[in-house]
């Protein structure tokens, strides 16, 4: 009750503190999260339908891979293959929008987007995913230099995919100039992916096999997103921890008059410091809590931001969220209890006279 009382005595100072950890908090949230979101969401749609991706050897990109897709009839006749499809990866403007992803995929996999109006599209024809259909009017739509017929529009749970344009894999080829970015294949028989792995590499020299597990840690793209992120919110991180400190050091200083007082009235050192520790971890946890509610409210919301077209994404880990918390209590009660402890023990008649100075 001590600590509630200290706090809403000075509500300006404790609204500064307060901000400031919010702040920092929400920073390294939003940033690792909407990194992680991007991954996450690439990585579902390659899981999605395949436990082996074939791509171009020596790649390091899909969007810039090319695979025959004649592989597809020798693949589908070799034993525990489930099922495969081919799929043409690009990006390109799609109407008045700058720019927007496009995939070409082939007729067998064409269910996969679940249609909202209209039907599947044939060749000169294209699928809208939801979201920019709202944004695009008309009966066609202008991608690169060729108009399209709008056949209809598609609706996924994967934000890339709702955000871009699905279109069969022959118009995709003349567009990108390209037989397939990728193939998926599935297999009826888990225990013989690697098998079958081994297999499919012997049947073109220029391919490179892997299980979809496989290719999605190694995938360098995911590497460098997630060390860009890192290093980001790292840095935002740490300026917010060293504001906390400083923020929370200066009003501990500025209390010293109210220290001396309570050491001159017969206050124990323990007493100040046990107060002050109550006082910091209510503040500091307050805010966490504050910053990690903003942050899911925002991570809602932006996939229902139409001008992002449903590329940007968040998700929040449990081990993230526990070290932030772990950090911004540690980074308070320092900046809070060193200038505290030493303030209580200096002679209470110097803490009140600084106090008044």
């Amino acid at each position: 009750m001590t600590s509630f009382k200290a706090l809403s005595k000075n509500p300006f100072k404790s609204l500064l503190i307060f901000s400031s950890i919010t702040i920092a908090v929400m920073a390294i949230f939003l940033i690792s999260s909407v990194s992680q979101g991007v991954i996450g969401m690439y990585s579902k749609m390659i899981n999605t339908d395949g436990d082996i991706i074939i791509t171009q050897k020596g790649i390091a990109d899909t969007f810039f891979s090319n695979v025959d897709i004649n592989l597809l009839d020798k693949i589908n006749e070799m034993e525990h293959v489930k099922s495969s499809y081919a799929m043409i990866v690009g990006a390109s403007p799609v109407g008045h929008l700058p720019i927007a992803g496009i995939y070409g995929v082939s007729k067998n996999h064409l269910h996969h987007y679940t249609l909202v109006e209209g039907k599947y599209p044939k060749e000169g024809q294209v699928l809208l995913g939801k979201t920019i259909s709202k944004q695009l009017r008309g009966r066609t739509v202008k991608i690169g230099n060729k108009r399209f017929r709008i056949a209809g529009a598609y609706k996924s749970d994967i934000g890339f995919e709702e955000g871009g344009v699905v279109m069969n894999i022959s118009d995709a080829g003349k567009m990108f100039s390209r037989s397939a970015s990728f193939i998926l294949v599935s297999s009826d028989a888990p225990n013989n992916t690697d098998a079958l792995v081994k297999k499919i590499k012997k049947l073109d020299e220029e391919i490179g096999v892997k299980t979809t597990q496989s290719f999605v840690q190694e995938y360098n793209q995911f590497k460098i997103i997630e060390n860009s992120s890192l290093v980001i919110s790292s840095l935002a991180f740490i300026m917010g921890l060293m504001g906390i400190a400083s923020v929370m050091s200066m009003i501990v200083n500025s209390r010293k008059e109210e220290f001396g007082i309570m050491r001159a009235l017969g206050k124990s050192r323990m007493f100040i410091i046990k107060n002050l520790f109550f006082e910091t971890l209510i503040m500091s946890f307050s805010a966490y809590l504050f910053a990690l509610g903003l942050s899911f409210l925002i991570l809602e919301l932006l996939p229902h931001i139409d001008s992002l077209q449903g590329y940007v994404n968040g998700s929040l880990s449990v081990s993230i969220s526990l070290y932030v918390l772990l950090s911004t209590v540690f980074m308070a009660l320092l900046g809070s209890l060193i200038p505290a402890w030493i303030a209580s023990k200096t002679d209470p008649i110097l803490l009140i006279n600084q106090g008044c100075s």
